[in-house]
Order: C-alpha cells, then structure tokens, then sequence
C-alpha cells in the first residue's frame, strides 16, 4: 500500500474512534525517519488505547501490521510506528507540551480533521 494511501486510511480509523484535531503531516524531503506522521487527541487513557489498537486492528484487517507501538495510555501519548507512517496518540496536555506539529513546522499539512 503506497504511504499515503496508508496514512490516510490511518486518519478514517483514528475518526472512527473519535479521535479530535487529527493531523496528517508530510515529512518527505525532511527526514528518513518516515514520510508522514499522522497526530490525533483522545480526551482520556482509555481512549488513546482505543484510537491506537482501532488503527491497528483495522490495518491488520488490510494486511498491514505495525512495526511497533510505544508508550501507554498512562504515559498520555501511544506512538505506532508503520514505517513509513508514525501516529502520535496524545491528551491534549501533551500534545501542547511536546507540539510537534511546530517542531516539524516544515512539513506540509495535507489535511486537518477538527
């Protein structure tokens, strides 16, 4: 599945598990690390395990399975890394503190999903 088609899959699963302020960044030409980073809010710890194992049940589904997942609920940020797409799962809180969208100010947003 080519990188964006994935990542936009991404942002529909994340919005079907009414994820809030969904980001889907381009990183290409800026970093190895991945070509997009899709970044979402969930409003509890339940709901940041919601939003990350709904993308990875879902991606499963499609064949696609995750290099990774990072952090728990508890710690308010999970991160799933599928290779070329990382997701950032955060409270709000700390998707303030750690603003990566201005840390990657950069990159192109490709789309926005309040």
């Amino acid at each position: 599945m080519p990188a964006i088609d994935l990542a936009r899959r991404i942002v529909e699963l994340a919005e079907d598990k009414k994820a809030a302020d969904i980001q889907l960044l381009d990183l290409t030409g800026l970093t190895t690390m991945a070509d997009y980073f899709v970044i979402a809010s969930g409003g509890s710890e339940r709901q940041l395990d919601a939003i990350a194992d709904g993308i990875i049940s879902g991606m499963r589904d499609e064949k696609v399975h995750a290099f990774g997942r990072e952090g728990t609920a508890a710690s308010h940020w999970v991160l799933v890394d599928f290779g070329s797409v990382v997701v950032h799962v955060f409270t709000p809180p700390e998707r303030d503190y750690y603003q990566l969208e201005k840390a990657w100010s950069e990159a192109k947003t490709i789309l926005r999903v309040q």
